[in-house]
């Protein structure tokens, strides 16, 4: 017979032999000190539970159960029921010693089931699996997963905490991110989720509940607590309420020492115990309770929860009538570890109730100390029956008892679907919460202003920066002297304050500095502040004044998703949902929170939030890679978004084919023809739509240089159309080239000098009046023969010359004011150099033929370099991410940002092919989808979209059947031109077009 040691005192130090428990029950042989038990402990437990109100049941008994269970039960020794007991600390971490001590638990000791704390899913599914195979009954598996497997395990997602989806009005999403927490935790083989966190977050100072906690208020914690229940059992994974009776109301952390929570029996039964009553009604599984010292519920000075009783059985068990497995907390934990020993803690915890002692420090004693308490009959059979019986049930009910191994294929693709990154949008897109909002601050609505960005806290910034410059020009301010800070901010009219703290450091009391409290109140006094804080709200407690800032927004965590959808709402791209979880102050109070106002501007999100595979679009990759591969192109931006969402943005390659310069998504390219789509068409429909001309308009009513010419006649609509006769160019620059094709110092000076202004690249200027050379050639230019369509630059230079003469203004200025500024097209303009650095913008060519340099900065079209840079037909610069905000504008019919650039009726005209009757696919300025053959297209966008192209190497194409913004930049020119155009023969850009449509998986 198996013989096991017992410590029988402290003092003595002496050991005595016991038999097993099971054959010498009511023989005295050791005397083993514990707690003196109150009454209750000795009485059977046994009695029938009385259920107040119906309950939901997620897990049904069955009669297939209760055979199972019965037979099993029966088949076990003493010390296997008492082992069932035990849920013991298993880490995928740790060395082979670790591994073999929980092997001997598994196997010797025949623990129930093993708590995983740190490690990685790979090894904690090959140790899951060692263990369950060596476990004469299946084991329990267990995780602290409260935001996820990442609490515990690396390569895993990190969903955000309590506390931000408290700030969540709808309670579907809580209850998806239960059901995918649930699914993860299947894979893994996990039974148990110890969460919901059910404690009330009473206490601002509270230093380990705060975050897990979804607020202070009760109806709303239990709203959010039952969702994720739901979403979590629904999958069949167990959820486990916790910290009972209530942790929220202390200032101590129970790891360390034993909290006291000075509350009145009503005001627990009103405020701590309201998830617990309403939880058990909707069928939560499993309690797990706290180390507390409660004196209202447990008399006895210092005596904690989890060991009372009076806490778990005649106040969980029988008042609250729940008959789910109860855990206790850690037993390792200092709250209960310094009030007894190892051993003496178990057999207290088992006798108060508890059905599972979890994290014992020491199994073998404990289970010394069960076998005794059950041999001087402190331990019924009855008792030992109802904690193993219950055990036995939930592993049947999850499925133990037809147990199979965690296969490890796909395993890190199937912890990290792309689902989660949808959701985490959502989720944060419903929980950022605006506090203040006086005089609307909040969306910024003028982009027309000087913005700054000044940075507190010491965590990462730049996703948030990064976004916040994709909507208009924000200027990142620094200085450690509060004197010198004001200084820079002088000429600032907003100021956009962000403070940053680590989410990894979550247990840790995030709080501004005084420092730091100064440089609020010193910007604040004198520019218009937005306050945005990536902390618990409480961070900003300690502003102790709030009237002089009128934007508040509390972002919650300091994710790159949170800093990303709280950008996209301080510019209106999303609207404001969330509610404050917490008060932050007497005026600042948890259930408050502002709705603001989408001003549909492009946001940010993941493909299978709008209906497309992330997967397809990946394919994107291998064309881009063809391209450089295949020297058609150095490097490219490619973007894509659908229903007013960017869901793909990235660059490729280097600026050129020799250098180190990598491609970024802020860097600028030549867009080329493009520029007639988004710098001159925008104007003319603006003009259209003041009726300042018809669809009837002819050239000569619009420009009277040419009433008299062959193109008089041209009515507007054939012009937009290039179904006017005109010729496709002229090469303009040759006329003013020698006979060794250098330009001749007729029409040129290498230095701005009087009469020779227009600058053609670094050292050259041309003659201010060659313009007027270049309109006569057009005019006098011969008609084609045929009327059909014929692609022709002559169009947009004409129409550069009409806006300038009926808005009395450049188009450069038109474009800016109208357009450019307004929309946050702070990227996009004629003649960048006068704004960027070189080293931002890719050079488009070699010139070997007119200009004699390398063309960086400079427009790559001759004819527009021959008129200082900005032409009708091209001379813009700008990045993908730009030309997608005029597409947007263009697919909502004219409206973005909150602003009507043009009537719906205009859009529709313009977006009209007037003569595709005649074989000619051309809208009004928009090129369309080819009728048959090869086009600017795939084939397979709809014959709405519109868009256009580039003899740089782009596109920017817009589809309103599908809502697709599709944006492609390159420098296919560089550093020859005059090469075959292999990045149009491979049909690269279509090609990337289709991989875009079949990418969509919902219509």
């Amino acid at each position: 017979m198996k013989r096991l040691l017992v410590s029988i005192g402290l003092c003595t130090g002496l050991l005595f032999l016991v038999t097993n428990c099971s054959s010498t029950k009511n023989k005295q042989t050791a005397v083993v000190p514990v707690a003196e038990p109150t009454p209750e402990v000795v009485v059977p437990i046994d009695e029938t539970v009385y259920h107040p109100h119906p309950r939901k049941n997620f897990f049904p008994e069955t009669d297939i159960e209760t055979r199972w269970v019965d037979s099993i039960y029966n088949q076990m020794s003493f010390d296997e029921k008492v082992g069932q007991l035990f849920m013991v600390a298993a880490y995928s971490n740790k060395d082979a010693a670790h591994v073999a001590d929980v092997e001997k638990l598994v196997t010797e000791n025949k623990v129930g089931g093993l708590i995983f704390f740190q490690g990685g899913p790979m090894r904690q599914a090959r140790l899951t699996n060692k263990y369950q195979s060596l476990a004469k009954v299946p084991l329990f598996i267990g995780i602290d997963a409260e935001w996820g497997l990442s609490m515990r395990i690396d390569s895993t997602f990190r969903f955000p905490f309590n506390m931000t989806l408290g700030a969540i009005k709808d309670l579907k999403l809580v209850e998806k991110v239960g059901t995918s927490l649930a699914k993860e935790s299947k894979r893994m083989g996990i039974h148990f989720n110890f969460a919901p966190v059910l404690d009330i977050n009473t206490n601002p100072k509270n230093p380990i509940i705060g975050y897990r906690s979804f607020g202070e208020n009760k109806v709303s914690v239990t709203e959010h607590a039952i969702a994720l229940m739901n979403g979590a059992q629904g999958q069949g994974v167990f959820s486990t309420g916790k910290h009972f009776p209530g942790h929220g109301d202390t200032a101590t952390d129970s790891h360390t020492s034993l909290p006291t929570v000075n509350a009145t029996l009503d005001h627990l039964d009103k405020v701590e115990l309201y998830p617990y009553k309403r939880m058990f009604d909707e069928g939560l599984v499993s309690v797990m309770v706290a180390h507390l010292n409660v004196p209202s519920l447990e008399p006895r000075e210092g005596y904690p929860t989890s060991i009372s009783y009076d806490v778990v059985t005649k106040l969980l068990k029988k008042d609250l009538a729940f008959d789910g497995l109860i855990f206790t907390d850690a037993l390792n934990m200092k709250g209960a570890a310094n009030f007894r020993a190892p051993g003496d803690i178990d057999l207290e915890a088992f006798m108060a109730g508890n059905d599972i002692l979890l994290f014992a420090e020491n199994v073998p004693l404990a289970v010394e100390k069960i076998c005794v308490a059950y041999q001087d009959s402190l331990i019924s059979d009855e008792r030992l029956a109802q904690s193993v019986k219950k055990i036995l049930r939930y592993k049947f009910k999850a499925g133990l008892n037809n147990y199979k191994p965690i296969e490890g294929i796909n395993l890190y693709n199937d912890l990290n679907p792309k689902s989660n990154e949808t959701l985490q949008y959502e989720l944060y897109e419903n929980a950022v919460t605006v506090v203040k909002n006086d005089g609307n601050i909040l969306p910024i609505r003028n982009l027309n202003q000087k913005i700054a960005y000044v940075k507190l806290g010491d965590d990462t910034n730049s996703s948030f920066v990064t976004t916040l410059k994709k909507y208009t020009e924000v200027t990142e301010v620094a200085d450690a002297n509060i004197d010198s800070l004001m200084v820079k901010l002088t000429d600032y009219e907003t100021v956009i304050i962000g403070y940053h703290k680590s989410d990894k450091s979550w247990w840790k009391a995030p709080e501004l500095t005084v420092p730091e409290l100064q440089v609020i109140d010193s910007i604040a006094s004198k520019k218009k502040v937005i306050i945005d804080c990536f902390a618990k709200p409480y961070s900003l407690s300690r502003i102790l004044n709030f009237n002089e800032i009128p934007g508040v927004i509390v972002s919650y965590q300091n994710g790159n998703i949170a800093q990303e959808v709280s950008a996209e709402l301080i510019f209106g791209a999303i609207d404001a949902k969330g509610l404050l979880p917490v008060s932050i102050n007497s005026s600042l109070k948890a259930g408050d929170g502002i709705t603001t106002q989408k001003l549909n501007r492009l946001g940010f999100a993941t493909p299978e939030s709008v209906g497309m595979s992330s997967e397809k679009l990946k394919q994107i990759e291998t064309y881009a890679q063809k391209a450089i591969d295949g020297k058609m192109t150095p490097g490219m931006q490619v973007l894509v978004a659908r229903k007013g969402k960017v869901i793909y943005q990235k660059s490729f390659g280097k600026q050129t084919y020799e250098g180190d310069v990598r491609v970024k998504n802020s860097d600028l390219y030549d867009v080329a023809s493009v520029t007639k789509m988004v710098a001159t068409l925008p104007n003319v429909m603006q003009v259209y739509d003041q009726k300042k001309v018809t669809l009837e308009t002819t050239l000569g009513e619009m420009l009277p240089i040419f009433k008299g010419s062959n193109k008089q006649k041209i009515t507007f609509k054939e012009l937009l159309s290039h179904y006017g006769r005109m010729q496709a160019w002229i090469p303009f620059y040759t006329a003013t080239l020698d006979s060794a094709k250098m330009p001749m110092e007729k029409y040129y000076r290498k230095m701005y000098s009087e009469g020779f202004t227009k600058r053609v690249s670094d050292s050259l200027y041309l003659r201010d009046d060659y313009h007027d050379t270049i309109m006569k050639r057009i005019i006098d230019s011969p008609l084609i023969d045929k009327k059909e369509y014929r692609y022709s630059d002559f169009t947009f230079i004409i129409l550069k010359q009409y806006l300038e003469k009926i808005m009395g203004r450049h188009l450069d200025e038109l474009a800016a004011d109208n357009f450019y500024k307004t929309l946050g097209m702070n990227n996009t303009l004629f003649n960048p150099l006068h704004k960027f650095d070189k080293s931002v913008i890719a050079p488009t060519e070699i010139d070997t033929y007119f200009r004699h340099d390398t063309i960086q900065g400079y427009v790559h079209d001759m004819e527009a370099a021959m008129e200082d840079g900005v032409g009708g037909h091209a001379g813009i610069f700008s990045n993908a991410m730009d030309i997608a905000k005029m597409m947007q504008m263009y697919l909502q019919k004219g409206n973005y940002g909150g602003v009507q650039y043009f009537s719906e009726a205009t859009f529709n005209d313009f977006n009209t092919c007037w003569f595709c009757g005649e074989g000619n696919r051309r809208g009004l300025g928009f090129d369309k989808q080819q009728i048959s053959g090869a086009g600017p297209t795939c084939g397979c966008v709809s014959m709405s979209s519109f868009g256009h192209t580039g003899f740089t190497g782009t596109i920017a194409w817009a589809d309103p059947e599908t809502d697709i913004v599709y944006v492609f930049l390159s420098n296919r020119t560089y550093p020859d031109s005059n090469l075959p155009n292999k990045l149009s023969k491979e049909n690269i850009r279509e090609d990337i077009q289709k991989i875009i449509q079949e990418a969509i998986i919902e219509k």
